[in-house]
């Protein structure tokens, strides 16, 4: 599945859960790195008025369905994908990590959630190793020289796979670096996912998200912070549905 941001394609390309989970196994057995992003509403409006947001994405390696309206609107093109938000997918990929005898990073949020996160993920996924735990400083550029150190202290720690919690645009840009830096580690951008596990936020409950109402869990959690971004979310989405409808015309 497609989207448009501009003149700028973004496009899906891991569909289901067992697509995204042979092509990181194939990853890692063949040495070799990847980034892999969440596409959402968010970062459809954040990808039409940012450029380096624009260039970061298009280095991503892996882009699944983050999102409702993304998987509705790919069903409305007849391309049908499988919705899968980052904090989704935390367990399953450290399960995987697990299993495959990866050591995997963690970077982002704070040095507090990193370990709280990193206990969780130990006792979900045994024997699990995560040798390394890094929370940025604030204004951290992703892009910048304390961002290459990171990558290299990373990559020294002998991790072959990092999640990234750093939050949209960062994360991703980090990821795009990262690709360049440490070509052989893998990096999954999962936003608040760290945190959600540290427990320093909650996640709307399974059966809002059954529902497809994670959304005003969230806005009614944070109505200050959130508002302005789903506001601007709702703006693009009509443009964005008449182009799956085409689609599915074509």
């Amino acid at each position: 599945m497609k989207f448009w941001v501009g003149s700028y394609e973004i496009g899906i390309n891991i569909a289901d859960r067992a697509r995204l989970e042979r092509a990181v196994t194939d990853r890692f057995a063949a040495r070799q790195g990847f980034a892999l992003a969440t596409l959402n509403m968010d970062h459809l409006d954040k990808l039409r008025r940012d450029s380096a947001f624009r260039a970061a994405y298009a280095a991503q390696d892996l882009v699944v369905a983050d999102g409702n309206p993304i998987v509705w609107m790919s069903k409305l093109a007849g391309r049908p994908v499988d919705l899968m938000p980052g904090s989704d997918l935390v367990l399953p990929l450290a399960r995987l990590c697990a299993e495959q005898g990866v050591p995997m990073a963690l970077v982002g949020s704070t040095q507090d959630n990193l370990e709280k996160a990193a206990e969780v993920l130990r006792r979900e996924a045994p024997g699990l190793e995560i040798p390394c735990c890094i929370a940025p400083p604030f204004g951290f550029d992703p892009a910048g020289e304390e961002a290459r150190a990171i990558l290299e202290q990373v990559a020294a720690s002998g991790a072959r796979f990092c999640f990234l919690a750093l939050g949209a645009p960062k994360q991703e840009i980090f990821a795009s670096l990262g690709r360049e830096v440490a070509p052989g580690i893998g990096f999954a951008s999962v936003g608040a996912g760290l945190d959600f596990l540290a427990g320093s936020q909650v996640r709307a409950p399974r059966w809002v998200r059954a529902l497809a109402l994670e959304w005003l869990w969230r806005l009614l959690s944070s109505p200050k912070r959130l508002a302005g971004r789903y506001a601007r979310n709702f703006a693009i989405l009509p443009g964005h549905v008449i182009r799956s409808l085409t689609r599915r015309q074509s």
